[in-house]
């Protein structure tokens, strides 16, 4: 008998002290086994494990998120906790899910018919040729005389005095003449472009575009820049570039607003995420009788964004379903759009009812601190909106 094939294998050791190791880290020093040197494989599974935790727990986490409201949150109170993804990773598998696929739904959603950061994006003001702007003085002139002459027949055909039809053309008079000036004045304007360009200096500012101004002058990054006097010089000059951009993002914006949409969609995630400690600091100051720990609240506001972000990916799908059924289905729009409904609506209801689970207080009192909450919230909310195109427009 070969002794040596008998023998057992020697116990795996720490390549950093030497000690035994009974599993993937050493006891003794705490270094994991497995290190950078392996195959790329391996090394995207473990960065998608940490990242996403994607396994059987996001199913039983996903379903419960959704349709059991407060279900999740007091499982994780009451320490049941192994089955279900954790709550940082729900919110962040989710608000990456969510936003993923509202920017890439948002080129086929054709916003841009709908949405206009103008008043009339086809006006004289936003014509940037000589013959453009002729063309659409034109253009609107004939369409006034147009009106004017639908107007008096219509007029002529009822027993309205005479003075009434006058009056009417003389109102249409008034904006035909208010068209030639502002056709006039946006042709000077474009003819002082021209000659600042020859004469190889900066254009004038636009009146329509460049309204920014302070110190009773307009902004100008050289001559009259916004100067923050508790800023330091390098974040004033990295200000007025965002302004800079911001101006020149204009025009580009007005021909497609989706473009505004999709920039301030890019940079909400990071808004909601610093807005998501006050809302759990919110919850901490209205149930602040129930001596429960900031983070107990933390773990609510996770789980709450988590549904609002899991709703934004049905809902965004739902969407988009209903504007292909619309087309190509028509049967199934009503039925669609009956869904959209009915998963908006679920939101609000949704966030109601978890709120009275988790704190297992009276309906009055939740009802009275659910509205309070969602007031503030919301406040919050638009605000962080509103950042959010700002800093979409100064840097789309």
């Amino acid at each position: 008998m070969d002794t040596a094939e008998a023998a057992p294998a020697p116990p795996p050791r720490c390549l950093n002290c030497g000690a035994e190791l009974h599993g993937n880290h050493c006891h003794a020093c705490g270094q994991p086994v497995k290190g950078m040197i392996r195959p790329l494989s391996s090394m995207l599974h473990d960065v998608a494990d940490t990242i996403f935790n994607i396994d059987s727990r996001v199913f039983h986490s996903v379903l419960p998120l959704y349709f059991r409201p407060g279900f999740l949150t007091r499982e994780y109170f009451a320490g049941r906790r192994t089955r279900y993804v954790t709550p940082f990773r729900l919110y962040f598998f989710l608000s990456v899910l969510a936003f993923f696929t509202i920017q890439f739904t948002l080129g086929d959603s054709q916003l841009g018919k709908y949405i206009q950061l103008d008043d009339d994006t086809s006006g004289i003001s936003s014509a940037m040729t000589p013959q453009e702007v002729i063309a659409r003085r034109d253009q609107k002139l004939a369409q006034l005389q147009t009106a004017k002459a639908a107007t008096g027949a219509i007029i002529g055909a009822t027993s309205a005095p005479v003075a009434v039809n006058k009056q009417v053309a003389a109102e249409m008079d008034k904006g035909a003449e208010k068209l030639r000036k502002e056709a006039d004045a946006r042709l000077a304007y474009l003819r002082q472009v021209a000659d600042a360009k020859a004469k190889g200096e900066a254009p004038p500012p636009d009146p329509n575009i460049d309204a920014l101004s302070f110190n009773d002058k307009p902004w100008d990054a050289k001559t009259n820049p916004l100067h923050v006097a508790w800023l330091p010089d390098f974040a004033n000059a990295r200000l007025n570039a965002a302004i800079e951009h911001a101006k020149d993002n204009i025009p580009r914006i007005r021909k497609d607003p989706t473009l505004l949409i999709a920039g301030a969609l890019g940079v909400l995630p990071q808004v909601l995420f610093v807005l998501m400690p006050l809302f759990a600091l919110l919850l901490k100051i209205f149930y602040i009788f129930k001596r429960r720990l900031y983070m107990e609240h933390l773990i609510v506001a996770l789980h709450s964004h988590a549904f609002v972000f899991l709703s934004l990916f049905l809902i965004t799908l739902a969407g988009f379903a209903h504007a292909w059924a619309l087309a190509s289905a028509p049967a199934l729009a009503p039925v669609l759009g009956l869904l959209l409904v009915v998963m908006g609506w679920w939101v609000p209801i949704y966030l109601f009812v978890m709120q009275k689970r988790v704190y297992a207080q009276g309906w009055f009192f939740t009802t009275l601190k659910f509205g309070a909450i969602g007031i503030c919230y919301t406040i919050m909310i638009s605000l962080g909106v509103a950042a959010a195109f700002v800093i979409s427009l100064a840097t789309a």
